[in-house]
């Protein structure tokens, strides 16, 4: 098991005088990501067993990780108001919202982060749901050219 291995390369580490991996790539053995390992072990906390959580803490010194590391959840609020701007985009640059369904529209977020989203899929889910959308985001798609028919 991956868990198991990568727990005991770590440990060989440290005893090796070693300092405990944090990050990606920090150490490499015999092909497993040791920092990648402590950084999944540490934000998946609350899915190791108690005796995993005690070996982890008691022998290798890992502590689960804070609230202000784990990384934030997207909501679909968040996520729907990303697309948007990926058809926003798209509407602004072609002028029509005619996305062919394998389109993919890359947006950069206030993050300054660059990403992908499969815009055409989203564009024709959106047609498919209008009759649940609220009248809100109904109103933003016509707005920018959507065809609901």
């Amino acid at each position: 098991m991956t868990w198991q291995r990568c727990f005991h390369l770590v440990r060989m580490h440290l005893d090796a005088g070693g300092v405990l991996p944090t990050e990606a790539g920090d150490v490499v053995r015999q092909g497993e990501d040791l920092g990648r390992w402590v950084q999944s072990v540490r934000l998946g906390w609350d899915q190791l067993t108690t005796v995993q959580q005690w070996l982890c803490e008691q022998v290798l010194g890992i502590t689960p990780a804070s609230e202000d590391e784990k990384p934030k959840r997207r909501t679909q609020a968040d996520k729907w108001a990303m697309n948007y701007e990926a058809a926003r985009q798209f509407y602004e640059r072609e002028g029509h919202l005619q996305v062919p369904r394998k389109h993919v529209e890359r947006i950069v977020g206030e993050d300054q982060e660059e990403r992908e989203h499969k815009l055409g899929a989203w564009i024709g889910n959106q047609r498919s749901r209008a009759a649940t959308l609220t009248p809100e985001r109904v109103e933003l798609l016509s707005a920018i050219g959507m065809r609901w028919t």
